[in-house]
């Protein structure tokens, strides 16, 4: 009796999970960008990080402040510092990706930013490169190592960009890769920190049904990475193609951070990525590359 309860909620765990990591699974990838969504794309960024307005509740200026606000309370500067420190980067090149105000461009003496806004450069007394992470205006293998933090997540074709990182990284050059994982589809509309009363019924309602979407959500990351280890082992264990959720950004109000966010990226996703084509992942620990890894940064040493 124990025995056919045992094996019955096995089987509905079973088809449970499957159910889950059909429903999450993250069926996007690389594709070209509309005009449309080119134009807007550079609009946004092209304006982020200009002087602030006079106006009270500049949403640009929202932007600059909110994102050196959540920096600061995470202590990326001492991270990254500790990064550097560790990897021996005193006297090497390196390269940060979306460097944003350039608040890390004092971690190391040979440093170069990189960045799509042109509005940025005015907080720059160190190399400035303006540029798209996904077409860097570099040779290969430039720089001994490469950071990006919270950029990713704001790139349309993201594995374009992890491509680039790639070939301007030497043989045997590290990535630091943090964005910001598992972004989910209603921060561009800022669900979790508007109030009931800014939506109509139908707003209420999704409202409302953010805690059980993450809820099911967070049930299905196993179920959804066991599907992606699958389908790579059986496509016979060479380079994979990089899956996310597609997400529609809220270029025009940033309630939150990452209302701007044009994909989901799961980190274990990304870090099988690199592992498929002979990299080595010195922070992926446990089965299966870290299957049950907290999202934190991908360490990446390159082998090219």
């Amino acid at each position: 009796m124990l025995l056919d309860i045992g094996i019955r909620i096995a089987v509905v765990t079973v088809v449970i999970g499957f159910l889950l990591a059909v429903l999450f699974f993250p069926y996007s990838s690389d594709a070209p960008l509309t005009a449309k969504e080119q134009a807007l794309l550079w609009k946004f960024y092209a304006t982020t990080y200009e002087k602030p307005k006079d106006a009270a509740g500049d949403d640009d200026a929202r932007y600059v402040n909110v994102a050196k606000e959540e920096a600061d309370k995470v202590d990326v500067t001492g991270k990254i510092t500790d990064f550097a420190a560790a990897a021996g980067l005193a006297g090497k090149r390196v390269l940060d990706i979306g460097a944003g105000r350039g608040y890390l461009q004092d971690v190391v003496a040979d440093y170069t930013g990189l960045d799509i806004s042109p509005s940025v450069q005015r907080f720059f007394h160190k190399r400035f490169v303006l540029g798209s992470a996904t077409l860097m205006p570099f040779g290969a293998n430039e720089f001994d190592a490469a950071w990006t933090v919270w950029v990713l997540e704001h790139v349309p074709n993201p594995e374009a960009a992890l491509v680039e990182m790639r070939r301007v990284v030497k043989d045997g050059g590290l990535l630091y890769i943090a964005p910001a994982w598992d972004c989910r589809p209603w921060l561009a509309m800022g669900y979790p920190v508007r109030p009931y009363g800014d939506f109509s019924f139908a707003g209420k309602i999704a409202k409302a049904a953010v805690p059980v979407e993450s809820y099911f959500w967070n049930m299905s990351k196993a179920s959804v990475r066991l599907l992606l280890y699958a389908s790579w082992k059986g496509g016979g264990g060479g380079p994979t193609k990089l899956r996310y959720r597609h997400l529609t950004p809220n270029y025009d109000h940033y309630w939150m951070p990452d209302s701007d966010a044009v994909n989901q990226l799961d980190r274990y996703e990304t870090a099988m990525w690199f592992l498929s084509r002979g990299d080595e992942c010195l922070n992926c620990e446990g089965a299966l590359h870290g299957l049950f890894q907290e999202n934190n940064q991908l360490l990446i040493r390159v082998h090219k």
